[in-house]
């Protein structure tokens, strides 16, 4: 390629001139091609570890005139070919218009400038991604995609020098860590390793140090592990690896690939060395944090952070800590933990002001909300760009009015106008109106809670006495730290939450920390449109939805009236429409009814978003991914504070039965109601972390008694028995008894435990959790997870078909494996349909992975045993169109196997069958044979069994004894039955059922027969045994044809074969014209599948020449020389006639329409010849096709320059 004129000042320092003339000179890098000897090793070795790109471009054209010293490299090339079109194009268009400059710099200037030029031109076709990426990453992405065999699509990320280590010895390369795969490539002294790894195959990513491989990472897959070590910055590559591995993780669960963020800001100044895929994911990174620390909506983007100080007037002193600014929020966190937070929504911002400077505070800003609360920050670098930025942000945000949270907002009307898009419609129709569909049900506006007690009488005990106490609290916290969404946070608030939220407040306070009043805020009417577009339809979360909701608290006096129930299936059926991804979940109706007793229903609803899509991320999904990440993560936390107890309870198996419904449920399921309340009062303010820190100190708790314990149900039950006693004293509502206590016998009540000590003993004892540490060890165990799942989906995908199968279970497998990565490496490197459509979650595991026509046709040229050279596409192609039964233009693993099975497992009728198939429609379609319409008309007919049609105009009496004997039969429900077991019996196809095949179609067999058998050591013989067959076929259809038009009977009867060798005379005189004509085309078929065949390689490596040690008779045949008429004359092609003038030539040209053979009649010619008959009776050998094409793959290759035995060694 051309590049950008540099100066170079050594021309022959490791390179090596070929061609020159006055003003230019081609070179070759010294090492490159054959030969070099030890001068190559060292020279390719420098520039693997020094990076050069003269490793990927190997040649190179330099510009000098006649006196200079200096020479300017213009252009680059990776193969001779490419080189050669640059220089043959100088001379053409450059060397005559420079010999007429006398001045040597005028030369090099008009040089210059034409290269320039002529790369201008390039660029503007370029994408606007790779202009933002520096030419060196540039550069690198080239090296990747070279090295690797990568297409265009495959996006380099970064790339970093390290070492691998092979064994005890470190190799020092280049990673490169692209979308999709990570990538090593290594070159010392002829010793080469190459390593790709895809993303989805990782099942582990450690960062370690140890005396073996000091501060390496690990890499882990199924298969084995690999350390890289010796990185300039260990840390900043880990993350990178960490985000890419995450990235393929979500692909594998829920198939969200990986899209650029194309409005990403261009940055200011050109970053050396980082891609423009690299910011977007240091954006998404800290956009994620920022959303994490201060509970945003998922669309929210951070735009910058400053440091700064916030003036405190509950304290009376400036916190130091950081702004951050994003598209409709400043927030601020001070730098010591739990000092300060808070968030101001631009939509309640009034006023932003540059305050006077002074010594005691520089560069003050001042911002003011709507309710009369001012907020002082200073000591800001650059106050001006910042007040423009928030201007800026401050016009784009519409003017919303926030709804009232004092229980008392009316849920708005359905024709309120909503900001956000309409939501997702799941459904292509409308479905059924579903039987509870009621418009004008009262919606409940304000939490069951409140309106199940507002006629209870007052009560003026102590209990109430302490709980008019906390709503004093909260009030002076309210007066003195503000109240609503622009509430300072700090360590008092929290202080406030751990004693208990007081009931009135709860509502509100769930809202406000979880984040959920923002989104409320910016989509007023949302709910109610919602919930009139998906009340009355049916679907299947509708239907698990009205089976749940009789079980959702059913011991609550608000659940067991009609009220409660409705407004639970309005909130459950509102969300299972917005996300339809998630739908239902079992434990949802359980945390839903327990928003409803506190929240209005639009409320709950969001406080429902909040939690299934933020703060339990994955929880609720079919699979309940999130909650088994969450179990694994609370295994080791208990491994590491809990180290004895941890190993005993690992040998019960009790960890992973007891955590799944605490954390589903937050604990409203093992706990009584008024104690597990309080717990959510916690998780809405701190997050998950709070449900940590409780398991544990729930099992510190009963340490004594578990580490006694003989098996799992001894240990389930002392826990259950403990969380069933956890009470809360301080409740002012009637104690509602829990289910699961109930339910437990014992023969002395447990002492009772109070929650306020439990929540309290939690966080002396395990505090110290972070949620950064959290998330960190959310990302092992989500790595671990989603592959232990699809390793469970693999398994029960091979149960499911292994019966219908004569594959092993472990060739299913392997079979899986390829089958899902090929459908995997289309949904990133992009296909004919979309990511979407062929990956559903909601389908069974066996057609959840389908691949289409492109990707069957790689899958069938690597692993199906009939190799056709280049007719093998065609013949997959035709594959394909027969097993894709639902012509959705995509075929999922069963189907698969099936295709694969018949030519491997199945007889000699089994196979012959498959192919004559093959050519019929719907295999072969109506380009390939126009003339196909017995064929057609087969596969489209109604399967109506012979000798049950009914007959037009019939006798109406006969017509009434029919119904009669009908009405006969109704009563007799036996019948149906048997009618019902029998149409349920896979119906056998017989040879019999075959459609006839015609000439065209038969033509194409013949030619994938021919094709089939090149490269087989008996080719010869099978081509002379297949040519012979033809012969027989084209007489048996003349025969046929014969019969067929002067007989009176509409369905041919089955003729007799006759002998090949001795045809009767009569019929040899009347259809020689015919026979022919036909022989004509097969012979002319066959010449064309000769030309088709590509010619053996004139030249190649040493490597190629080594492998290519045998010469087949076929390559002899194929080259070239061998004409139409060499064939007829060594076969019996043409042998039984001789063609006439040139009419009967023009003739021959056509196929004959009234030609027909049947699938019997092919079955007993193929029989006659014993070479056809072994070929099709030979089994074939699919675990080594499978491991050529897992090789393929490059899951790890080496090769050495040096070493045949070596590389001998390492193919096997």
């Amino acid at each position: 390629m051309w590049i950008t004129p540099e100066e170079v000042l050594l021309a022959n320092a490791l390179w090596v001139s070929e061609r020159a003339n006055p003003f230019f000179i081609l070179q070759r890098r010294k090492g490159h091609g054959k030969g070099g000897g030890i001068t190559g090793l060292l020279v390719g070795t420098l520039d693997v570890v020094l990076d050069s790109s003269a490793r990927v471009a190997p040649y190179r054209i330099l510009h000098q005139t006649g006196d200079s010293q200096i020479f300017w490299s213009i252009a680059c090339g990776s193969s001779r070919k490419e080189i050669t079109e640059h220089w043959e194009w100088l001379e053409t268009n450059l060397l005559q218009t420079l010999s007429i400059f006398d001045n040597d710099e005028d030369i090099t200037t008009f040089v210059k400038g034409k290269i320039q030029g002529i790369i201008a031109e390039e660029n503007k076709s370029r994408q606007t991604q790779e202009d933002e990426d520096p030419g060196k990453f540039r550069e690198a992405a080239l090296k990747m995609r070279k090295l690797f065999g990568m297409p265009e699509e495959e996006k380099l990320v970064n790339y970093y020098s390290c070492s691998y280590w092979k064994g005890r010895v470190p190799r020092q390369g280049w990673l490169y860590l692209s979308v999709n795969h990570l990538c090593f490539y290594s070159f010392l002294l002829g010793k080469e390793v190459t390593l790709v790894i895809q993303w989805t195959d990782v099942t582990q990513l450690d960062k370690n140090a140890t005396l073996v491989f000091p501060e390496s990472i690990r890499v882990s897959t199924r298969d084995t592990e690999h350390y890289f070590s010796m990185f300039l910055n260990i840390n900043d590559t880990f993350k990178l690896m960490e985000q890419l591995a995450n990235i393929a993780m979500r692909q594998l669960l829920d198939n969200e690939g990986f899209a650029a963020d194309r409005s990403l800001p261009k940055p200011g100044k050109t970053l050396k060395n980082v891609s423009a895929l690299k910011r977007d994911l240091d954006a998404r990174a800290k956009n994620e944090r920022y959303r994490a620390l201060f509970r945003l909506t998922q669309d929210e983007r951070l735009d910058g952070h400053t440091d700064c100080t916030l003036w405190t007037p509950f304290a009376k002193m400036h916190v130091v800590g950081q702004m951050f600014v994003s598209n409709n929020y400043i927030c601020f966190a001070s730098r010591e933990e739990d000092l300060c937070q808070l968030i101001i929504p631009l939509r309640e911002v009034s006023i932003v002001e540059k305050a006077d400077s002074s010594s005691v505070l520089p560069s003050p800003l001042s911002i003011s909300t709507k309710n009369k609360m001012t907020f002082l920050f200073a000591n800001l670098k650059d106050r001006d760009f910042l007040v423009q930025r928030i201007s800026d942000f401050l016009q784009r945000t519409p003017d919303n009015k926030e709804p009232s949270l004092n229980g008392q907002s009316e849920t708005p009307s359905p024709g309120t106008p909503s900001l956000s898009p309409s939501p997702p419609s799941p459904m292509a129709k409308e479905p059924p109106q579903g039987q509870h569909y009621t418009p004008d049900l009262p919606t409940a506006k304000q939490g069951l809670l409140q309106i199940f007690h507002k006629d209870a009488p007052e009560d003026l005990g102590p209990k109430a006495t302490k709980e008019k106490m906390k709503e004093e609290s909260w009030n002076i916290h309210f007066f003195e730290y503000g109240r609503g969404v622009c509430m300072y946070r700090t360590s008092k608030t929290r202080e406030l939450v751990l004693n208990g939220i007081p009931e009135s407040l709860r509502g509100e306070l769930w809202l406000l920390f979880s984040g959920a009043l923002n989104e409320m805020a910016t989509h007023p009417g949302y709910y109610a449109e919602l919930v009139e577009q998906a009340m009355g339809r049916c679907t299947l979360a509708t239907e698990e939805i009205e089976r749940d909701l009789h079980r959702s608290m059913p011991e609550h006096h608000a659940f067991q009236n009609e009220m409660g129930i409705a407004a639970l299936r309005r909130v459950l059926t509102a969300y299972a429409y917005r996300n339809p991804g998630i739908g239902y979940c079992q434990a949802m109706n359980i945390v839903t009814s327990v928003l409803l007793l506190y929240c209005t229903e639009e409320e709950a609803f969001w406080l429902l978003v909040a939690l299934c899509e933020r703060m339990l991320p994955d929880y609720y999904n079919t699979r309940v991914v999130g909650a088994l990440v969450d179990q694994g993560v609370f295994e080791e936390l208990t491994r590491e504070c809990l180290p004895l107890l941890y190993e005993h309870m690992q040998e019960l198996g009790v960890i992973s039965t007891i955590s799944l419904s605490w954390f589903l449920t937050l604990f409203l399921s093992v706990m009584p109601f008024d104690s597990a309340v309080l717990l959510v009062d916690c998780f809405f303010y701190e997050g998950i972390k709070v449900i940590f820190q409780v398991s544990l100190a729930v099992l510190h708790a009963n340490m004594d008694q578990l580490l006694a314990c003989t098996d799992e149900g001894e240990a389930m039950t002392i826990l259950g028995r403990y969380l069933d006693n956890v009470v809360n004293k301080q409740t002012v509502s009637a104690p509602i008894p829990h289910l699961h206590a109930l339910l437990t016998n014992g023969d002395e009540p447990p002492p009772e435990i109070d929650v306020f000590e439990l929540i309290k003993a939690s966080y002396e004892k395990f505090g110290s959790l972070r949620a950064d540490v959290i998330e960190q060890m959310r990302f092992k165990q989500r790595l671990k997870v989603i592959q232990s799942l699809e390793d469970t989906a693999k398994r029960s995908v091979v149960r499911a078909i292994m019966t219908d199968s004569a594959f092993s279970i472990e060739e299913l497998e392997e079979l899986y494996v390829l089958f899902k990565a090929k459908h995997i490496m289309g949904c990133y490197w992009g296909s004919s349909t979309s990511a979407a459509e062929r990956h559903d979650p909601s389908l069974p595991y066996l057609e959840q992975y389908r691949i289409d026509p492109a990707q069957f046709s790689e899958l069938f040229s690597s692993l199906a045993p009939w190799s056709c050279g280049l007719h093998t596409h065609t013949l997959a192609i035709r594959m394909f169109r027969l097993l894709d039964q639902n012509k959705d233009g995509l075929i999922n693993f069963k189907e698969f196997v099936t295709g694969l099975s018949g030519m491997y497992h199945g007889d000699m009728t089994e196979k012959l069958k498959l192919l004559y198939k093959l050519h019929l429609p719907p295999a072969l379609c109506p380009e390939e044979a126009e003339s196909a319409l017995e064929a057609t008309q087969f596969f489209t007919d109604d399967d109506t069994p012979p000798g049950e049609e009914v007959k037009e105009g019939g006798d109406p009496a006969a017509s009434g004894d029919s119904e009669e004997k009908k009405e006969e039969k109704v009563k007799d429900y036996k019948y149906y039955l048997r009618m019902w077991a029998k149409e349920k019996e896979p119906k056998k196809e017989t040879i019999k059922d075959l459609p006839r095949m015609n000439q065209e179609q038969f033509i194409e067999l013949c030619k994938t027969l021919y094709n089939m058998f090149s490269e087989d050591p008996q080719e010869q013989e099978l081509y002379h045994a297949i040519a012979t067959v033809a012969s027989l076929l084209l007489r048996i259809g003349e025969v046929g044809k014969k019969f067929s038009n002067n007989g009176a009977k509409k369905s041919e009867p089955q003729l007799p074969l006759p002998p090949p060798d001795d045809p009767p005379q009569a019929e040899r005189e009347d259809s020689s014209g015919e026979a022919s004509s036909g022989q004509s085309l097969i012979s002319k078929a066959l010449a064309e599948a000769q030309l088709e065949t590509p010619p053996p390689p004139s030249g190649g490596s040493d490597e190629e020449a080594k492998d290519d040690t045998s010469v087949s008779s076929y390559s002899v045949v194929s080259s070239g020389s061998l004409q139409c008429e060499d064939i007829a004359d060594d076969t019996v092609l043409i042998g039984c006639g001789k063609v006439g003038g040139g009419d009967e030539r023009r003739r021959g040209s056509a196929p004959d329409g009234d030609w027909s053979i049947t699938f019997e009649q092919i079955l007993a010619s193929l029989l006659t010849e014993q070479p056809l008959v072994d070929y099709f009776e030979k089994k074939g050998d699919i675990r080594s096709k499978m491991a050529a094409c897992k090789a393929q793959r490059a899951v790890e290759r080496q090769f050495s320059s040096s070493s045949d035995h070596e590389l001998a060694q390492l193919s096997t």
